[in-house]
């Protein structure tokens, strides 16, 4: 119970950190999506009677007009109050007016679907203003993240238990997985002890048992993990920074690095762990160009970052990895279309990711709650601002689609109420929405109080 007390003042400080990040990620992300609802509300012409960052008891507010604007106690979300949500409320022909349940019903769409709206937009403007400034941005599929063997290590525990590159993981101890980062975490957790694992090769099924090992080096800047040695793709350049060191050494695009100061490099990991490791130091590369090797020696710059809690340099060259999920404007003007491929992209995956949990392709343990989102935000703001932006832009996604699901209280349920009203050409009756609502409310706190617990179990059980 009196754990905490015993806690050093670096792990309270980062405990203090990650809360504070998560309430500047989802403080932006509420304020949007809440925003959607107030400005399509007042071009509507409905009267908005609150604006609420937080639920629960008010700790300040200040009434500006017909608006009261506040922050409340809960910070886990945030409402907009409409005037005339209850027929009740509007007794006056201006009061109908004003109102919100007297509107048509393409009013009442509007401002419903322009939370979630929102949320997508502040997604491509982040990705369009990312493309703007000719940075690769990531936009995954799931063939990209799934569980294929693209690269191996000679040796490895992979290569000594008959593993192949082409081969698929589709169970690992029994259990059915889909995405690379399921495989990695189970290789993570098993502490050096044997898996069992089902791959699927040229349409056949094959039972293996392989032995993680941690590898002979790592970079300085992070534990030493458990490793298959199939882990991450070909050391295959794909794009390179203007003006960074690579682009100096002369790498270009297609390049295929075989090996660093004469040590064999065969995965992208090993590439990167050894840039990471020699800041500002210079190393010889071989590169292989159409068929031809070619030697060449790159001084990686040295760039300040945080490992856990404490400050350390690494080395960093300016490359991309692998891209076919790597996005890339050619000029600012072309960002703002590249953004739309990029918001629908990222859209895309958050989608047909859910629906893949429903069915039970992904397990449900990956759904996350406040404490992963509080972890994650304190883990991008340690790489710094980019890092942070990009993950509002991806959570912003998450937000709009789980808004849009079709349950009672959502936004997307009450866009079914208008669906059934305009087929049926009146509205559902009060015990009927209230009905659904009070299902919804059930489902919606079962699937809070399921997340929380997936928090707690990778918190606590994790190790």
């Amino acid at each position: 119970m009196f754990m905490a007390l015993t806690w050093a003042p670096d792990s309270v400080w980062l405990l203090l950190q990650k809360a504070w990040w998560f309430l500047v990620v989802l403080g932006v992300l509420v304020a949007f999506h809440e925003l959607g609802h107030f400005l399509a509300a007042r071009w509507v012409g409905v009267k908005v009677l609150k604006f609420s960052l937080g639920f629960g008891p008010k700790i300040f507010g200040r009434q500006m007009g017909e608006t009261e604007y506040l922050v409340s106690a809960i910070p886990l979300g945030g409402y907009v109050k409409l005037f005339g949500e209850d027929e009740a409320e509007a007794i006056t022909p201006e009061d109908r007016r004003r109102s919100f349940v007297h509107q048509g019903l393409w009013g009442k769409v509007l401002i419903v679907a322009a939370g979630p709206g929102f949320n997508f937009i502040l997604a491509y403007l982040i990705f369009a203003g990312w493309l703007a400034t000719g940075s690769p941005l990531f936009v995954p599929t799931f063939k990209d993240l799934s569980a294929d063997v693209e690269a191996m290590v000679p040796g490895s525990p992979a290569a000594e238990a008959g593993m192949q590159i082409g081969d698929r993981v589709t169970k690992v101890n029994g259990r059915d997985i889909s995405t690379r980062t399921e495989l990695f975490d189970a290789v993570a957790k098993s502490n050096g002890q044997a898996i069992s694992l089902e791959i699927l090769r040229d349409g056949r099924t094959k039972a293996i048992s392989v032995v993680p090992s941690k590898p002979a080096s790592s970079s300085q800047t992070e534990d030493i993990p458990y490793s298959l040695g199939i882990e991450e793709t070909p050391a295959l350049v794909t794009s390179v920074m203007h003006g960074s060191p690579a682009a100096h050494a002369g790498l270009q695009a297609g390049d295929r690095v075989v090996s660093i100061d004469n040590q064999p490099i065969y995965t992208w990991s090993q590439m990167t762990g050894l840039v990471k490791d020699h800041p500002n130091q210079p190393l010889h590369l071989e590169v292989v160009r159409e068929s031809r090797r070619m030697p060449l020696t790159v001084t990686p710059s040295g760039e300040k970052t945080t490992v856990n809690g404490r400050q350390v340099e690494v080395g960093k060259i300016g490359i991309s990895g692998p891209g076919r999920s790597v996005m890339r404007s050619s000029n600012p003007l072309l960002s703002l279309y590249d953004g739309l491929g990029a918001t629908w992209g990222w859209t895309e995956l958050t989608a047909v990711g859910l629906y893949k949990m429903i069915v039970g392709d992904i397990s449900s343990k990956n759904i996350g709650g406040p404490l992963t989102i509080a972890n994650i935000s304190g883990e991008a703001a340690s790489q710094g601002v980019s890092s942070v932006i990009f993950l509002i832009a991806i959570l912003s996604i998450n937000l709009g689609v789980l808004n849009l699901l079709p349950i009672p209280i959502l936004d997307g349920g009450h866009l079914l109420f208008f669906l059934i009203e305009g087929i049926l050409r009146k509205p559902l009756g009060e015990r009927q929405r209230e009905v659904a609502q009070q299902v919804g409310l059930v489902l919606l706190v079962g699937v809070m109080i399921f997340a929380f617990w997936n928090d707690l179990e990778r918190i606590f059980f994790s190790h």
